[in-house]
């Protein structure tokens, strides 16, 4: 799904020359660094940086790294991916199993006022609570975010924010592809996903990784209009790769009356007919 050549080759091609440096004509006929020069600003020699774009050579030294790192100007992020692909053939993490511990559904409980969602490492939906089921005007079982974004709600526009939406995807995604490089059902995601949406296929190309954060999140929902959210991402315990994700709205807001009249709504629709359940693994 991801390996240390590829990557090293989209970042070589990314860096400006004048930036570090080298001076440069019309007659330059590639983007970014070539293999030579990356290699003599590395202090490496450059059979050894060719046979690491040609998958040649394995398990190169931290301090190689770091001096790729520095030349190839890799934020911290793409620095611990760096090193995770050359660490590869050391060390292959096995996939977490997905299974949410009662407890953390309990606390997922708690939440009342704001969706909140477990999510693993393949942004499989694992659990949420009724707000969240609401906010995405679907069931949460079988719910995938990648897929939703990518291949389901391209045209009806749930996301506000939907290209950012798509690069934070796939940034993820890179990650954790090279985190569990032997998990099947990731491979078959992005597989699925390269399929159907030609602007994955597009990012994907470019290598770009990172990492789930904080920060605003925007939906158009068809019932109450733009909810601006604000995401908080709490990472579970025990390397299960499980994230739990909280939406919360400003106090005073139009958006906190948004989720009040959504969750009023889901009370009306709840009188009529029996709540779908949202807790989606075991």
């Amino acid at each position: 799904m991801d390996d240390l050549a590829g990557f090293l080759r989209t970042r070589r091609s990314r860096v400006d020359p004048a930036a570090v440096g080298i001076a440069t004509d019309s007659r330059r006929r590639v983007d970014g660094l070539r293999r030579e020069e990356v290699a003599h600003l590395s202090g490496v020699s450059v059979d050894y940086y060719v046979r690491l774009e040609q998958g040649r050579a394995t398990q190169p030294s931290e301090q190689v790294l770091d001096a790729l790192a520095r030349v190839l100007g890799l934020d911290g992020i793409e620095r611990e991916h760096l090193g995770r692909l050359a660490r590869r053939r050391r060390r292959r993490a096995k996939a977490p199993s997905g299974r949410v511990r009662p407890e953390v559904l309990r606390v997922l409980d708690l939440v009342a006022d704001a969706p909140a969602l477990i999510m693993d490492h393949r942004l499989d939906v694992l659990a949420g609570n009724h707000l969240a089921a609401l906010l995405y005007g679907r069931p949460l079982r079988g719910l995938n975010t990648a897929r939703h974004i990518f291949l389901e709600e391209a045209e009806r526009g749930l996301y506000a924010d939907w290209e950012k939406c798509t690069l934070d995807v796939v940034g993820h995604l890179r990650l954790a592809a090279g985190q569990y490089p032997e998990d099947r059902r990731l491979a078959s995601l992005i597989g699925e996903l390269a399929m159907g949406s030609e602007r994955f296929r597009r990012l994907w190309a470019r290598a770009d990784v990172r990492a789930r954060t904080h920060g605003r999140k925007a939906y158009r929902h068809p019932l109450v209009g733009l909810l601006e959210l604000h995401q908080e991402n709490f990472a579970l315990p025990d390397d299960s790769g499980m994230e739990l994700l909280v939406l919360s709205a400003a106090p005073g807001s139009p958006t906190e009356d948004g989720l009040r009249l959504l969750a009023g709504l889901g009370r009306d629709s709840a009188a009529a007919h029996p709540p779908a359940q949202v807790r989606v693994r075991d």
